[in-house]
């Protein structure tokens, strides 16, 4: 495009827009503002993304949730509707089948959804859930250990009566500033020595506060305490990166069936939760935010480039004299095509530039001001957008530019330059 690199051709393009100053800035501002609320709009998308995102962390998002319910249909001589337990062999069992499978944590369960179990620590009684775990659970749950430690494995070897508390359970049984690592708690009757306090992790609002009145006891000490034998009320399973829970699940599922003398196609006395199910969902939400931020982002952006085009095509109608003379002096069509095409994609870029860069900058703000807040409790975090999206914003300008200007070049073209001549 010779005009690009034509001094003279920009000297004109700045004089026709800088001749009505106040007309140029007004239709300036419709792309102006369209980019600014497409970067924003992405922006936002992107901080409510890393929010959510954030209260996954620390979490085995390849991971499924199993338990018993009743069987629905009656299978070797048992009947329908059948309650039934995981046992203990059922672990060892999974981890022979699918080696695929990188955690297998059974657990057990006093109070919460079972009813309120109460624990006594001297005078004092609160109601809190208690778990049977693994060691290997607090690698599936979000969890910093503030204070001691976590179960271990010479817990569940030597069946040690040990908890790990939150900072609820805290609360309701220890005087502030009281020690808390060393001291004794008791468990219907049987008492536990505190090793570890716990902090729940993410942005689970009220139920993160109602998560921290729990309490976690090694998996065969709750067993032996509580009269469980080896019944196991429900697993967390998680898969290796290399292999997916959601496809492992149907399998493992059969197994247990299997093991438990369950119809094949009994689909109710297995219940599950596939949390990468979910969390594939929340990233598909995420997906479709986007495309609808750019969707949006572009219909105010068009109603901007339609202003550019309406402003070009008086422009070209206030120059018909101008166009033909220069047309009667040997200029080509393509010379006048790209003189206005130039002007269109100008203005478009300018105001556009001027959108992103205010936009940035609000995002800096915002950054600045977020910086020292925790918001590991809010569903929104650091707000940005990438180097991929300017670029992606100024294609769309360059674009918008042609469009913008393609119609009033088209006419400008087909000026002749006798009619032009004779213009008042």
């Amino acid at each position: 495009m010779s005009n690009l690199f034509n001094k003279e051709s920009w000297n004109e393009i700045l004089e026709a827009l800088s001749a009505n100053w106040f007309r140029t800035l007004l239709t300036a501002f419709g792309v102006f503002w369209g980019i600014f609320i497409l970067v924003i709009l992405l922006a936002a998308g992107k901080g409510l993304e890393n929010g959510v995102k954030q209260g996954f962390s620390g979490i085995a998002t390849n991971t499924a949730f199993m338990w018993t319910q009743q069987t629905s249909k009656p299978f070797k001589g048992m009947p329908e509707g059948r309650r039934f337990n995981y046992r203990n062999g059922d672990v060892p069992a999974l981890w022979e089948k699918f080696p695929d499978l990188r955690f297998i944590s059974p657990r057990n369960q006093l109070g919460g959804w079972q009813g309120a179990n109460n624990v006594i620590r001297g005078l004092k009684t609160g109601a809190f859930t208690v778990y049977g775990d693994m060691p290997e659970f607090i690698n599936q749950q979000p969890m910093d250990i503030i204070e001691g430690r976590f179960i271990n494995q010479n817990d569940i070897k030597e069946n040690r009566k040990v908890a790990v508390i939150g900072q609820g359970v805290i609360d309701g049984l220890y005087e502030k500033g009281e020690p808390v690592i060393g001291s004794y708690i008791k468990i219907n009757g049987v008492n536990f020595s505190v090793v570890g306090v716990y902090k729940k992790k993410g942005n689970s609002g009220g139920n993160q506060e109602e998560g921290m009145k729990d309490i976690f006891t090694p998996f065969t000490t709750f067993q032996r305490a509580f009269n469980f034998g080896d019944i196991v009320g429900w697993m967390a399973i998680t898969a290796k990166d290399n292999a997916s829970i959601t496809e492992l699940l149907p399998q493992i599922k059969d197994v247990l069936k299997s093991r438990h003398k369950i119809h094949p196609d009994d689909d109710r006395a297995i219940g599950s939760f596939d949390l990468y199910q979910e969390f594939s969902k929340v990233n598909g939400l995420f997906t479709i935010l986007g495309v609808i931020s750019y969707f949006v982002g572009i219909l105010i952006l068009i109603s901007g480039v339609i202003g550019i085009g309406n402003i070009m095509l008086i422009v070209v109608k206030e120059r018909t004299k101008e166009i033909g003379v220069r047309r009667a002096l040997g200029a080509t069509p393509w010379d006048i095509r790209s003189q206005i095409l130039l002007e269109a994609i100008f203005l478009t870029i300018i105001s556009g530039m001027a959108g992103i860069a205010l936009a940035s900058g609000l995002l800096k703000i915002i950054e600045i001001l977020m910086r020292g807040m925790d918001t590991s409790e809010m569903m929104f975090a650091n707000p940005s957008v990438g180097l991929g999206v300017v670029i992606a914003a100024l294609l769309i300008l360059i674009v918008s530019g042609l469009f913008a200007g393609m119609i009033p070049a088209q006419i400008a073209i087909k000026v002749k330059p006798v009619d032009a001549l004779r213009t008042e």
